[in-house]
């Protein structure tokens, strides 16, 4: 029975132990006795209780640490509400005495205000005509004076002094006198590869700069001169006004110059002759231009023949004697050969030799009409073939960009304009080519006529 009261507390007390705090069950030693086991639940109730008070002063600390925020907190915002209320009252007195300021310069200002208003327009409208302006290259700095001066303009409490409203009126006035003028002078260019160099350059009014034989672009945003890419075609040359000294020279100026050379930049972007030679393609640049180029060596070939043997023809005309080295003299000779046959026979034999000449005379005729006839209609091939690709790519891109679309038609009519190019000259040529056969034939069959009736007469 004592063994197991002993073992009951036992248990009691494991059970005590398991329900201490951490810091207790910490603890590594076992028990071997109850007066052991009731030292270790006191020692831990100690720990316990030590780690408590230091919690609650360290809750207490910060708890005092918060409300002393708190207060501050309060007090700086009764200051800051003590400071608006301030700062208003302030501001209330000062708006009043902004008012009563300017009723006083308005007063006293009087009729100036109209004159002020006048300066603040025209130092306005000079800045925006000197940051565009060419002049301001030769006389750099003075968008800079019409910026500070347009900004002190709109400013309430300083006023222009005499010296920057005479300069105002002197830089407009020369802006007047020089857009009137052509000089030279050096500034900076940019090649189109982006080196800037120092050279002479010539100025053209407001409109125009010219240099080393070149027309040059302005660029507003940067305010330089650049050197385009490809020069305009079809304006006169500008090395004659570089190398001119008096007197008047034919020279090209561009009035959006100033503001980026819009027009002359459509001259720039305009197409030369090679650049639509590519754009006819395969079509356009190989097989239209064959054609042209055969029937140019047809038409020449042709026309040295048929001189030559309308020559000859005209010299047989002239001789008595029938030569074999024309058309006419072998016709003649068939003559001379069958003098004694009857009249039918003779006719017939004529007529035969004339048959004989006339593949000859006529020969690469229909080759030169074929050549006339087929170009147009390639011509329209090509045309038709671009157009497909045109509304291709508006299909494939919208038509949003009319440019696009009108630059694609332009290439695509390309071809057309190659063909015609090739067939009006070729119809033209074969024209006058079967005259020229037609004319010799003619003669033949009328000597052959004429052979006739002088043997019909003579019987």
């Amino acid at each position: 029975m004592r063994f197991s009261v002993k073992k009951h507390l036992l248990s009691l007390a494991a059970v005590g132990v398991m329900a201490v705090s951490s810091s207790a069950l910490a603890q590594q030693e076992k028990a071997t006795s109850l007066d052991q086991l009731l030292q270790m639940m006191r020692n831990s109730k100690v720990v316990e209780s030590k780690e408590h008070k230091q919690r609650e002063a360290e809750f207490m600390r910060e708890k005092s640490k918060r409300a002393s925020l708190l207060s501050k907190a309060e007090a700086t915002k009764a200051a800051e509400e003590a400071r608006s209320a301030k700062l208003e009252e302030q501001y209330e007195e000062q708006d009043l005495q902004i008012k009563a300021l300017r009723e006083q310069r308005e007063e006293k200002m009087g009729s100036l205000n109209e004159l002020f208003g006048h300066l603040k327009t025209a130092s306005g409208d000079l800045q925006a005509s000197l940051k565009n302006s060419l002049i301001s290259l030769q006389y750099p700095g003075r968008a800079d004076f019409a910026a500070e001066l347009s900004k002190k303009m709109d400013n309430e409490t300083s006023l222009p002094t005499i010296e920057e409203i005479e300069r105002l009126i002197y830089e407009i006035q020369r802006e007047t006198v020089e857009a009137g003028k052509v000089v030279k002078f050096t500034a900076k260019v940019a090649s189109p590869g982006g080196e800037a160099t120092e050279q002479e350059v010539v100025r053209i009014g407001n409109y125009g700069v010219v240099s080393n034989g070149e027309y040059l672009f302005f660029d507003p945003k940067y305010g330089t001169l650049n050197v385009p890419e490809k020069q305009p075609s079809g304006l006169p040359d500008p090395a004659s006004l570089e190398n001119a000294t008096s007197g008047l020279t034919k020279i090209a100026v561009d009035p959006t110059l100033p503001l980026g050379g819009q027009i002359m930049q459509i001259l720039v972007d305009r197409p030369d002759l090679r650049t639509r030679f590519d754009q006819g393609g395969i079509v356009g640049a190989i097989i239209i231009i064959g054609l042209g180029g055969l029937g140019l060596l047809l038409i020449l070939w042709r026309f040295i023949a048929l001189t030559a043997i309308s020559a000859k023809v005209n010299g047989q005309l002239k001789s008595n004697k029938a030569k074999s080295d024309n058309p006419l003299g072998r016709v003649l000779k068939v003559a001379e050969e069958n003098r004694g046959i009857d009249n039918e026979t003779l006719e017939l034999k004529l007529e035969e030799a004339v048959l004989k000449e006339r593949p000859k005379i006529e020969s690469g005729l229909n080759m030169i009409k074929i050549v006339s006839m087929v170009a147009p209609l390639m011509g329209l091939l090509g045309t038709v073939t671009g157009m497909i690709q045109t509304f291709q790519a508006i299909t494939d891109f919208g038509a949003g960009d009319p440019k696009l679309m009108a630059g694609g038609i332009s290439a695509a009519l390309v071809t057309t304009v190659c063909g015609l190019i090739v067939a009006i000259p070729t119809v033209f040529m074969h024209t006058i080519l079967s005259g020229k056969a037609k004319h010799i034939i003619h003669i033949l069959d009328e000597q052959s006529a004429g052979i006739i009736a002088e043997k019909s007469e003579g019987k």
